[in-house]
């Protein structure tokens, strides 16, 4: 079974066909010489990448030829990355192909290694394109809003799944902006209590004078403006889930009334007497380290052991492989959309300042960041410039050779298996390693082989 790449090369000069096929014998290449063969090999064969001449003869009616099969295509497969080749004087003809939708232009005659990596990006951006289609697929998935292809992320889905149909309370550690609250939504959507309430409260958003009442609900005339009696959250969230966020800024008082609840199952509303038995699946979240909280005096250690049956802790989006420019897709994809931009796509650099940034506010600082490059950008290419992101730190690289190898092989393995879906002989074609060598570099960087997409953040 032929399991390389399809590749269209749309030639008329028989001895470029010839050159082409044999420098590019890495991908399944596919050959027609007009519009018509062009079209029906398109049409059959669904190519992800195609080469094109500009300067096609035209059809024996005279009607088209190299601009106007290009729009054909690309209506026919707008995903489809077109390469447009080029000679001296089509430079003009080149620029018009971009923007109607070509995804880049080579000058002819061809340098074969530098079009080869054309040829490699391209693939690489289409099969992303493709995972983004198949996650938009999943839609009724619990997990379909995580988007990532780390190991790390996917072994917090797959404890997730685990923990979800249990009746344990729930802790989810991490930075803001990983995801908390949409974890915590899987985790009441993979629960026997799907069919129920989800209620979800934020400890550090509510003034703390108001924040009892809003959990536990007040009587009529507990205080000045209760006109009525009112239910609290957790009483709401009856027979489903109750979604602390941010408990790391709870109250002392509070706390010990917090406590109760989670050993009692029952509340008190303000200024009543009367105990409602409430039962509800606790899930709660914080950025803080709530143990050095404890030895500071801020959190009581015997609340923290009611609420920690279960803790998730959530890696950071620097700390996940690949993940950075796949989110960056999925959110180009979505405001693109949004904003009538649908042939909008990334410049390499702007790529490599995606991957090189920190990302301190993870996922939800690269939403805000590809949302306004998407309004500022100019042309049909996101620029570095678009993102708004400061230049890194010239001294931020490391020194020492062994670590920069390292590094630089590590994160090469994980972007190869991040655009192969884990298929490991396909990884290590693209690497250019045997596959016995792949998995001694896996073992050595610690990188498992199990690479699938899930649905984050």
């Amino acid at each position: 079974m032929n399991t390389k790449a399809k590749l269209l090369i749309i030639e008329d000069d028989p001895g470029l066909q010839k050159q082409l096929r044999w420098s590019l014998d890495a991908y399944e290449v596919l050959l027609a010489d007009d519009r018509a063969s062009a079209l029906a090999q398109l049409r059959r064969h669904e190519p992800a990448v195609v080469t094109m001449d500009l300067g096609l003869p035209p059809d024996p009616d005279g009607a088209t030829e190299g601009l106007a099969t290009l729009r054909e295509i690309l209506a026919l497969a707008p995903d489809t990355k077109v390469i447009v080749l080029t000679g001296n004087q089509e430079h003009a003809h080149a620029l018009a192909a971009v923007s109607i939708g070509a995804y880049d232009f080579h000058q002819k005659p061809a340098d074969p290694a530098m079009l080869a990596l054309v040829l490699q990006r391209a693939f690489y951006l289409h099969g992303l394109q493709q995972e983004h289609r198949r996650m938009q697929r999943q839609a009724d998935m619990p997990l379909n809003a995580l988007v990532s292809k780390a190991p790390s992320m996917q072994r917090v889905c797959r404890s997730v799944e685990k923990v979800a149909p249990s009746s344990a309370t729930v802790m989810l550690l991490g930075e803001s902006g990983t995801g908390k609250e949409v974890l915590a939504r899987a985790v009441h959507q993979l629960s026997p209590r799907a069919g129920e309430r989800f209620m979800a409260i934020n400890c550090a958003a509510i003034p703390e004078q108001l924040l009892e009442s809003e959990l536990f609900g007040y009587e009529k005339g507990a205080f000045t403006g209760a006109a009525k009696q009112t239910k609290g959250k957790v009483e709401l969230a009856h027979g489903g889930t109750f979604f602390l966020d941010e408990i790391g800024d709870l109250p002392m008082a509070l706390q010990a009334k917090l406590l109760r609840f989670l050993q009692q199952r029952v509340i008190e509303r303000v200024g009543g007497r009367e105990e409602i038995a409430v039962d509800v699946r606790v899930v709660c979240a914080t950025h803080q380290d709530l143990k050095s909280l404890i030895a500071q005096g801020r959190f009581r250690e015997d609340l923290y052991y009611r609420l920690s049956e279960i803790v998730l802790p959530i890696p950071p989006l620097r700390e996940r492989p690949g993940d950075a420019v796949l989110l960056a897709y999925h959110f180009k994809h979505l405001f693109s959309a949004r904003e009538g931009r649908s042939r909008l796509d990334f410049s390499d650099g702007a790529l490599a300042a995606i991957d090189a940034w920190p990302w301190p506010g993870n996922v939800r600082e690269m939403e805000n960041c590809i949302k306004r490059a998407v309004i500022m950008a100019d042309g049909p290419l996101i620029l570095a410039e678009d993102l708004g992101l400061d230049a890194p730190q010239a001294d931020a690289a490391p020194l020492n050779l062994r670590q920069v190898r390292d590094e630089a092989e590590r994160r090469a393995i994980n972007l190869a298996l991040v655009r192969c879906d884990g298929n490991i002989a396909r990884a290590a074609e693209l690497l250019g390693v045997t596959r016995p060598t792949l998995y001694d570099l896996m073992g050595r960087h610690g990188i498992r082989p199990e690479l699938s997409v899930v649905g984050a953040a």
